[in-house]
């Protein structure tokens, strides 16, 4: 059997040039993205019974792209499958559930950004500093999820490398599997939130790079304490649950 030449081309790519996306695994991510924004912009209303078929057709594509982009948000915890029923998409949080989750985050989060002023290694700071320059080129909230679901995306990432860095498996996978990112934008994006959450983050990473375990926990509790704020000045003064 001939020798594979590293430098020929092949059905992968030329040469040089790293492997493509299988054709597949394209179209389900871009069916995935789709019905993403569907449900953060409403445009599958919170309750609402997700058509598997009616989704098809929309979109243009067989039923099996669709199966799989919503497994994939069943996981993200935006929609929920019911047995015999199908899928619907989650409700909104409340009032109150807003405050719960952000308790857990403030419960996890600060001992996360502790534990990475610790330990985190030269590619996890390199890492955290890379999510936040690349959050600054991005504009903030406000608008369609389009418009944002690259800032949205880079701040879920930024929290993540944040707890992947404390080097507590367990840890960094309850913070990841809040998914609160997701959550919180859904209910409609705070206006002028970018420059604040920026701000605070690079709080965060000053901390962290300086090794400064009490600093970067108290960095992490002031944006978290911040951000939950300006999620409750969307209910006004409301006390409903």
């Amino acid at each position: 059997m001939p020798a594979h030449d590293p430098d020929a081309p092949d059905a992968e790519g030329g040469a040089g040039e790293p492997p493509a996306r299988p054709v597949r695994q394209v179209l389900s991510d871009s069916v995935y993205e789709d019905i993403k924004a569907m449900v953060m912009d409403h445009e599958i209303a919170p309750g609402a019974r997700v058509g598997i078929e009616a989704l098809a057709r929309a979109l243009g594509v067989s039923p099996t792209p669709v199966r799989e982009a919503l497994a994939r948000l069943e996981s993200d915890g935006l929609v929920v499958k019911r047995s015999l029923a199908g899928y619907r998409a989650t409700e909104l949080l409340t009032r109150r559930g807003v405050a719960e989750l952000f308790e857990m985050r403030l419960l996890l989060e600060p001992r996360a950004a502790a534990l990475a002023a610790h330990h985190a290694d030269e590619r996890q700071l390199d890492g955290i500093e890379a999510t936040l320059e690349a959050m600054q080129a991005h504009p903030g909230p406000g608008g369609p999820y389009a418009a944002y679901r690259d800032f949205a995306a880079l701040d879920q990432r930024f929290h993540d490398a944040v707890a992947e860095a404390a080097h507590r498996p367990l840890l960094a996978d309850a913070v990841e599997r809040l998914h609160s990112h997701l959550h919180i934008f859904r209910l409609s994006a705070v206006q002028d939130a970018g420059a604040p959450t920026l701000d605070e983050h690079e709080r965060v990473v000053r901390a962290i790079l300086r090794r400064r375990p009490e600093r970067a926990a108290e960095a992490m509790a002031e944006h978290l304490t911040r951000s939950l704020e300006r999620q409750l000045s969307r209910f006004g003064g409301s006390d409903r649950s």
